[in-house]
């Protein structure tokens, strides 16, 4: 795979989380975050599991290092952790400080990838992180409200979400197992979920079966789908690259909300818009300018 086909896989990876905000936020309504995130990355993990299998006969058959294993592990541990802040912040700040809170993560990918890997992105990305972001920010309407103990858990979930995209390209390439990556990453955020969300929020099967179309779009295409072209394609393209490309997610949200919902984008929003775009276009398209790295090639393992 070349750097260019890693990048739209990223792209449409960002299109399909983007889209799956509108269920995210419809299946609310009916049972605790928790239990919905359980259920959606445990759902994932079945769907994957067959092509796990596979992947594994590949391999002829030989299980995955417990090396390996147990960075499996650790990439969805940290991903846990992601969501976890992420949606506990959110009872104490608002949607407009978490999105664009959580979205330093793309600015602070770079700085992670330098300093854990050596992995020196292109002097654009520098400049493209700071456009994204600050296209993030318009599309939140152009303010943050009042900063209270909510934001200061949105900052620190940003790290991991950073940590999370750091890892993911690096694990994936030093086992050679993708898939099986995706799998275990997907059953530890489900099982970790679940269990506090099945003692501490109010569960019903009446409440799970209201929102079956949203579990179901959200545990099998942006869950177990979105979440393996991720994996796949950070082999093959830089973290720093990886995080500005899904940043587009706040973009596929706000017109996936436009479509969907009858939401409208006013002219800030449109140039928030412009920026995120811009950015992904200046990080696909400096290095050919600059004649390197015209195709990544995957770095040394951990």
């Amino acid at each position: 795979m070349n750097r260019l086909t890693a990048n739209l896989l990223l792209l449409l990876t960002a299109f399909i989380w983007g889209s799956a905000f509108v269920a995210q936020s419809t299946a609310m309504s009916s049972v605790g975050p928790l239990v919905f995130t359980g259920i959606r990355f445990l759902i994932a993990a079945a769907c994957l599991a067959p092509f796990a299998l596979r992947e594994a006969r590949r391999h002829r058959g030989e299980p995955v290092p417990r090396t390996h294993m147990a960075m499996f592990i650790g990439v969805g541990v940290v991903f846990f952790c992601g969501i976890a802040l992420q949606q506990s912040a959110l009872v104490l700040t608002t949607v407009t400080n978490a999105g664009f809170l959580t979205a330093l993560y793309v600015v602070m990918v770079p700085f992670f990838g330098a300093a854990l890997f050596r992995d020196m992105p292109h002097p654009a990305v520098w400049p493209a992180s700071i456009a994204s972001l600050a296209g993030i920010y318009l599309l939140g309407g152009g303010h943050l409200d009042g900063l209270n103990w909510g934001d200061g858990l949105v900052i620190v979930c940003a790290v991991f979400w950073a940590l999370h995209v750091v890892l993911v390209g690096r694990v994936g390439i030093s086992s050679g197992r993708p898939l099986a990556l995706a799998f275990a990453q997907f059953a530890v955020v489900g099982v970790l979920a679940l269990l506090p969300g099945l003692a501490f929020e109010e569960v019903s099967l009446a409440g799970i079966g209201a929102i079956w179309f949203e579990l179901f779009y959200t545990g099998i295409l942006s869950g177990g789908f979105a979440f393996t072209l991720q994996i796949i394609a950070q082999r093959w393209t830089k973290a720093a690259d990886a995080a500005i490309i899904l940043s587009a997610e706040a973009l596929f949200a706000a017109l996936c909300g436009a479509v969907v919902l009858g939401e409208r984008l006013d002219a800030m929003g449109l140039v928030g818009c412009a920026l995120i775009f811009g950015s992904i276009v200046a990080v696909q398209l400096a290095p050919l300018i600059t004649r390197r790295d015209r195709y990544a090639s995957p770095p040394p393992g951990l």
